[in-house]
């Protein structure tokens, strides 16, 4: 199972640069993310939202692949391609994996104008890596799926921008396969 966590930054840029941070990570296999978005309110309160993978785009080029095999088939690839990549847009559009739209726009018209939040799914990591690397950013805990408890020690290395004793039990998860982190 997966854990929600929700961190918000003062800065418009903040939140991309801790989710590339966390895709390198991912990278050498210290966090393994289910999903991975940004919320971006500019100066003018206007709310951006950013996917890690763009579903109808994705949709799109797979559907435009097969659909020019199968033309091909039947003599017509361009009338296969057309097909393909609009019925695979329209089901990289119907189906939302991760975190809800609707949960991340709700949730954005708490922060204030000129600042980002990321909002990750969490299946497995390795805390003590992670957190020294996320920590360099601070933020502030918006919403988790964590305990009260881990909450707090997340928050408390985010604010001090780096590990307590404490924390090293945060993102109560399942550790990374080779980690000897203890979790809840």
């Amino acid at each position: 199972m997966a854990d929600l966590i929700v961190v918000g930054y003062d800065d418009e840029h903040r939140a991309e640069e801790v989710r590339l941070a966390l895709a390198k990570l991912q990278q050498e296999y210290l966090i393994d993310l289910a999903d991975a978005a940004v919320v971006v309110k500019d100066s003018e309160g206007k709310i951006k939202l950013k996917q890690a993978v763009n579903l109808p785009a994705t949709g799109a080029l797979s559907g435009g692949f097969w659909g020019l095999l199968i033309g091909a088939l039947f003599l017509n690839p361009l009338l296969g391609v057309a097909v393909g990549a609009a019925s695979g847009a329209l089901a990289g559009a119907l189906s939302d994996v991760g975190v809800d739209d609707n949960f991340m726009r709700e949730l954005s018209e708490i922060l204030p104008p000129s600042s980002s939040a990321l909002f990750v799914l969490v299946r497995k990591v390795t805390p003590d890596k992670v957190l020294a690397e996320v920590s360099k950013y601070g933020g502030r805990v918006l919403r988790s799926s964590l305990s009260k408890e881990d909450e707090r020690a997340l928050q408390e290395v985010l604010t001090n921008r780096g590990l307590t004793p404490a924390s090293t039990t945060v993102l109560g998860t399942t550790p990374a396969p080779g980690s000897t982190a203890a979790t809840e």
